[in-house]
């Protein structure tokens, strides 16, 4: 075997919030660890980078919570008792937490690895916490304010990484670096290293600075490098027709490295993969990769305040079948069905008060306002509205039918915060695609619309690892490979179709941890069988 150019303990093979909890687990335990990251520095973060910095866990009570909260705009840690006399924060259980994943991923997420990230999911944010994180309370996101300053959080998950996922990276890159971890940056993978008797893998080559370089991993590599959401090819191959022109909301790097390193030595396979968390997107943002100012602000949530129509004038989802936090990752798909892959996101004045200013100001996104629907139509022809007539029958013949349930059900109140039961299908009128809930009339002045697409936030396939350790299994043995891990977004089998929101980035963390911690603790293994191969 060719000689190696340097040794570390552990390897980490990406540099979002899953290689780097990891990478500073693993040096908490006593590992030496380097990351190698393909992005260059001015790059970094993974899709990490462009996130809320939500995260979606466990918990009982706001008392639970107290310990871990900063404030909003001054960082410092606690809240005043004024506003905790005016927020409503329900507790999360973990049966809550469960119920909501395998009730998203239609009962297929794998009940191991489900277990795992619910169980596991406080006890990563207190590390966090532990290290210098800091939460607040997700009041632009995660809930809506009320006439007397009330604030009514929903949806099971109320926290954000403070500064949202631009602050989480510099956090994290700061926090490994105080723990010892090496960086190099512009530095991508190409292949893993294993010994040709026992398959289990000793290293990684790599491309630095233009050369060719075989760094020696003696506790284990692990792969946190992402799926495959930026390549367009291999969404065409495994999403299928059409993914290939959708826009990539994240990162420009994510293009399928740790899968084919990992198939190359024979690792299982496991999740969707002809699914993935795809999002509706501004029309228009960058096509092949995320803004690094706005980044999540491309974002367009506030479907569940109005309607979606195509470019044929005609709906094609109900906007209210459930919280947005549960319907976001999978309303991409749909708007990629639809001609061009483009729709329009219509509010009357009512509704658009509602949206986030940071998704919807018109400094970040093009607003077209009207003072009728039929002028709102006018203006839309221009980008690609096919269909005028049908668009303002679309509109009027849903005015209806709020208007006929609002007068069947007099007692019903509008409320955001949770399914408000108010609907398009009464005993007298009911349309062949229902709004669930938060279906009230479009016609109050101005009306407004916004253009959007389909954007790839991140795919659903990825490698089979064992739970508890996070080892890649074996296609051919079924058991674990050596000194191989997998973590973030790479690893398969927690979601399928959709996923509930924010528990992307707990699962990172939660399974970083696992690996980085199995593969530190693993050094006294590879000592015993390879003695003598260190540099």
């Amino acid at each position: 075997m060719k000689p190696f150019d340097a040794v570390y303990e552990v390897i980490i093979v990406g540099g979002g919030n899953a290689g780097f909890s990891a990478a500073t687990t693993a040096a908490q335990h006593g590992a030496s660890v380097l990351v190698v990251e393909k992005a260059p520095e001015s790059d970094n973060g993974g899709n990490t980078f462009y996130t809320a910095g939500a995260f979606r866990y466990a918990f009982k009570d706001l008392e639970d919570l107290k310990p871990i909260l900063h404030d909003v705009d001054t960082g410092r840690k606690g809240l005043s008792e004024d506003l905790l006399k005016r927020v409503d924060v329900q507790g999360y259980p973990e049966d809550a937490f469960t119920k909501d994943l395998m009730r998203v991923t239609k009962g297929r997420s794998d009940p191991r690895l489900a277990e795992k990230l619910v169980n596991e999911s406080r006890g990563a944010i207190q590390w966090i916490a532990d290290n210098g994180g800091k939460f607040v309370l997700s009041f632009n996101r995660q809930a809506y304010e009320t006439k007397d300053r009330f604030f009514q959080f929903w949806g099971g998950m109320v926290t954000m990484f403070r500064g949202g996922g631009k602050e989480l990276v510099k956090w994290h890159v700061e926090t490994a670096k105080k723990n010892g971890v090496e960086v190099w940056w512009s530095t991508p993978a190409l292949q893993l290293i294993s010994d040709e008797e026992s398959g289990r893998v000793l290293g990684v080559e790599v491309l630095k600075d233009g050369r060719k370089q075989r760094i020696q991993a003696e506790g284990g590599v692990v792969l946190a490098c992402g799926g495959f959401s930026a390549d367009p090819a291999l969404r065409a191959q495994y999403l299928g027709p059409g993914w290939d022109l959708a826009h990539v909301r994240g990162s420009p790097f994510n293009t399928g490295d740790g899968h084919r390193m990992a198939r190359q030595l024979g690792a299982k396979t496991a999740g969707n993969y002809s699914s993935c968390h795809s999002t509706c997107w501004d029309a228009g943002s960058p096509r092949n990769g995320g803004d690094r100012v706005l980044t999540n602000q491309f974002t367009k949530s506030g479907y569940p305040l109005g309607l979606m129509l195509n470019l044929d004038g005609e709906r094609f989802v109900d906007e209210g079948f459930d919280l947005r936090n549960f319907t976001y990752a999978i309303f991409g798909v749909e708007v990629l069905k639809q001609p061009s892959s483009k729709a329009y996101q219509v509010w009357d004045a009512e509704g658009a008060s509602w949206l986030r200013k940071e998704e919807y100001a018109d400094e970040v996104t093009t607003n077209i306002r009207a003072e009728s629907i039929e002028a709102l139509a006018e203006k839309l022809i221009p980008r690609g509205l096919t269909n005028k007539d049908k668009f303002v029958e679309t509109i009027q013949d849903y005015n209806e039918a709020v208007e006929v349930f609002t007068a069947e059900h007099p007692d019903l109140k509008f409320n955001p915060a949770e399914k408000d039961g108010l609907s398009t299908q009464s005993s007298k009128k009911r349309l062949a695609l229902a709004k669930s809930n938060w279906a009230r009339p479009l016609t109050k002045a101005p009306f407004t619309a916004v253009e959007i697409t389909s954007a790839v936030t991140f795919t659903f396939g990825g490698l089979d690892v064992n739970p508890d350790t996070a080892q890649v299994m074996s296609d051919t043995t079924r058991q674990p490979i050596g000194g191989l891990y997998c973590c973030g977004e790479l690893l398969g089998g927690l979601f399928f179709s959709n996923y509930p929101g924010g528990s992307g980035l707990t699962a990172g963390t939660v399974f970083g941890r696992i690996a980085g911690a199995h593969a530190a603790e693993s050094r006294a293994s590879w000592t015993q069988q390879f003695q003598g191969a260190r540099l």
